[in-house]
């Protein structure tokens, strides 16, 4: 099966060397899955020819917020609407999960109460998961027909199903410990609360539910849709 990337963001140019690019964390999830992958760095304006260029397609994080003004993002909304028409599946991930509510008429912003940073804990319907998370903004009004799989007390709407069309996490699966390190010391000093930034270096050695999540996606990628 063939995934397209979105790439709505690139790695910190002090990380590439070591990591890659954003869309080379996500082929690293993915590993055993048995994929195919293409990416487009569409936050420089490098869009596919069009939504049948790939059988599923994953959104990536972005250091920009869906409500920004980009000639890249709007888009991007259409070619979410789009995808959604035809029923071709679509995975969002942070900045993905938002801008995808967001084109589907669900509302994101700048959260009140802050960051989130590092190992957090999520509901899903009963089962608590733990994922690295990297985010201020938020989806704070679902769509209409879209459905919350996952909350905690600081973000409501942590994971996202639409349908059999798109399934969304507020949370990064694509970032281990080591990843997460070298985005505090790249990005995180002077931008976000120090105490928050200590609190997620405590945590980076405790275990996290990436591929837990990895699955899901595959999954979701795999399932049988009919028009």
């Amino acid at each position: 099966m063939k995934i397209g990337i979105l790439q709505t963001g690139h790695t910190p140019e002090e990380l590439v060397e070591e990591f890659g690019e954003y869309s080379n964390l996500f082929q690293a999830l993915f590993a055993g899955h048995d994929f195919e992958f293409v990416t487009f760095n569409v936050v420089d304006g490098v869009f596919p020819e069009g939504i049948q260029d790939a059988q599923g397609w994953l959104i990536t994080g972005s250091k920009h917020g869906a409500y920004e003004d980009h000639a890249w993002i709007p888009l991007l909304e259409d070619f979410i609407r789009a995808c959604v028409s035809e029923n071709v599946p679509l995975v969002g991930v942070c900045f993905g999960h938002q801008i995808i509510a967001q084109a589907l008429g669900g509302k994101v912003e700048k959260y009140e109460g802050g960051w989130a940073v590092g190992r957090q804990t999520y509901d899903f319907a009963g089962t608590e998961i733990a994922l690295n998370a990297w985010h201020q903004d938020q989806v704070t009004e679902l769509p209409p027909g879209a459905v919350t799989l996952a909350s905690n007390d600081f973000c409501a709407h942590a994971a996202v199903l639409y349908g059999d069309r798109a399934l969304t996490v507020q949370a990064h699966p694509e970032f281990d410990g080591l990843f997460l390190d070298g985005l505090i010391n790249t990005r995180g000093r002077g931008l976000v609360p120090d105490t928050l930034l200590d609190a997620a270096e405590d945590t980076l050695a405790e275990p996290i539910a990436n591929q837990t999540i990895a699955d899901q996606f595959a999954d979701f990628f795999r399932q049988e849709r009919h028009q």
